[in-house]
């Protein structure tokens, strides 16, 4: 029987996992998320599936982050009627997290369509809708760990701990061959692996004695230092008590799932012990605070989920779901802290708060997560001296800080200890979901331990692989690549378009007098015409 693999996702870049496996007439998923960072890449979320959602038989789904999980909306409403598969925390968390993705698609949609009415540009549709997104999850059925399950004929699937966040899982898989006596083909996904200092999970597990292993790479040649929980919290007092100096106010963009929750009970515990001032603290995302009630009605399933329900109930934290509570936080003046989404800066309430305090040099925002090519987030730990937010640029005098102490995924060490636990794999290891420079990292450090890299592969978006046959090249001409390597996992026209706005202005604040402005645009206007 033949079987496939194609790589519709998370190929020399983090976001957008899919997984296409086709076993014989049976062709399923493993997750369906959203591309993340470029418009380049952000615009493929528009575009058609490069496979017929009609035809596939069902899905397995590593955890409910956006980049695994957000497109699963616009799969059911394209015709997908099979069963998704995912754990209770995972199915828990997207109950709110698919409707605010859709609740997104539409405002942002609005909002561009209000720009291209002016414009005299054609009108545009959301992705998905709200109710596509309630619509869709009567589709998922719950999964236990480390019980076996078979979703057809012929195909089993078990589900590990992945330590990354509520209900996160790697998914083992195994395939019948054709004749009773022979080995079924056993693969593993990785889904996100966990690692670092977490509060809420267990090390990462796993199976070995696998054929295959597609693993993701995100940290991979990167090494964290090694940190207790209480060492970590004093690293936060650090940055939160430098922050608070004359008057300032700390900005934190965080991921709405896990690294809110981490955050706000470290905040939390500081200010009970003393170690940082007693300020008000602000959680300014309506995703954030669902998936905090998430969090708080599982917290039986969670290590140290009796500290964080009572950290939760501190009166010193304030939640603001309506827009007017959000707006009203501009208005405070002295300390005070707000975590609001997106992590990377690129949608949600955010955008505001950065639009107020980025020019304030008393402000700082800390970067708690990993930032993607192409976002706000990734221009902002690059040293922007300006950026345009809603189109109106801002000067960046804030002190811009980063920190992976509250990253997600196990670094490049811990990653390798991950890969090494589950032993060599008798056919490939395929390495995704990193950037370039990561996954070349990792690869290397494979090829070290192993003695060759023969069997490491770095596949590219919309490679097939035949799992079954003596070569591991692509497949010739099964899909049409959508977009060429070069141009994922890269600035794309759009942030240098923005990048060049920025420079102009720059250049013509600084020019002496008008006469030498004029000069500068009779230049650009010549280069205009010769382009």
């Amino acid at each position: 029987m033949k079987v496939t693999l194609g790589v519709h996702g998370a190929a020399h870049t983090v976001t957008g996992s899919c997984y296409l496996l086709q076993a014989g007439k049976m062709r399923f998923l493993v997750d369906c998320g959203m591309f993340q960072g470029t418009k380049t890449l952000k615009e493929l979320n528009y575009d058609e599936f490069p496979f017929d959602p009609k035809s596939v038989d069902f899905m397995l789904l590593t955890h409910a982050h956006i980049d695994h999980s957000g497109l699963i909306p616009k799969l059911v409403k394209h015709g997908f009627k099979g069963p998704i598969y995912a754990t209770g925390g995972t199915i828990d968390l997207l109950s709110c997290m698919l409707p605010d993705s859709g609740h997104i698609q539409e405002f942002e949609v609005r909002d561009l369509n209000r720009r291209n009415k002016h414009r005299g540009r054609p009108q545009v549709t959301p992705i998905y809708t709200v109710a596509d997104a309630h619509a869709s999850l009567e589709s998922f059925e719950e999964i236990e760990y480390e019980q076996w399950m078979t979703p057809a004929p012929g195909i089993r699937a078990r589900f590990w701990n992945a330590g990354h966040i509520l209900g996160s899982a790697s998914i083992e898989i195994e395939i019948e061959k054709a004749g009773a006596r022979k080995r079924p083909l056993r693969l593993l996904f990785s889904g996100d692996v966990g690692g670092g200092t977490q509060m809420f999970h267990p090390l990462p597990d796993g199976p070995g004695d696998l054929d295959y292993l597609i693993c993701e790479s995100t940290y991979g040649g990167r090494e964290r230092q090694d940190l207790t929980m209480q060492q970590r919290r004093d690293k936060l007092a650090i940055e939160i008590r430098n922050a608070f100096k004359d008057g300032g106010t700390l900005i934190i963009p965080a991921f709405a799932v896990e690294r809110t929750q981490e955050l706000l009970a470290d905040i939390v515990a500081l200010t009970s012990t003393h170690k940082i001032p007693d300020v008000p603290i602000f959680l300014d995302s309506p995703l954030a605070i669902r998936a905090t009630e998430v969090f708080i009605e599982n917290s039986d399933e969670l290590e140290n989920g009796d500290e964080f329900r009572r950290a939760m109930r501190t009166p010193r934290l304030k939640m603001t779901i309506a827009p007017e509570e959000s707006m009203a936080i501009e208005r405070m003046t002295g300390n005070h802290i707000v975590i609001a989404a997106s992590g990377m800066c690129d949608a949600g309430r955010i955008r505001h708060h950065l639009k107020n305090h980025l020019w304030r040099e008393n402000s700082t925002v800390l970067l708690t997560g990993y930032q993607a090519h192409g976002t706000l987030g990734r221009i902002l730990a690059e040293g922007a001296k300006a950026v345009r937010i809603q189109g109106e640029e801002i000067k960046v005098r804030a002190r811009i800080r980063e920190t992976d102490m509250y990253s997600g995924h196990a670094d490049g060490k811990e990653l390798l200890e991950w890969i090494s636990e589950r032993g060599l794999p008798s056919r490939a290891t395929l390495l995704v979901h990193g950037e370039e420079e990561t996954m070349s990292a990792l690869h290397s450090e494979l090829a070290e331990r192993r003695g060759s890299d023969e069997h490491i592969l770095e596949p590219e978006l919309d490679d097939v692989f035949d799992l079954v046959s003596d070569s591991l090249v692509p497949l010739d001409h099964r899909y049409v690549r959508r977009l060429q390597s070069e141009k994922v996992g890269h600035f794309d026209w759009h942030n240098d378009l923005s990048k060049l706005w920025l420079d102009i202005s720059d250049e013509l604040d600084k020019a002496a007098d008008d006469k030498s402005r004029d000069v500068i645009i009779r230049r650009l206007r010549r280069a205009l015409e010769k382009a």
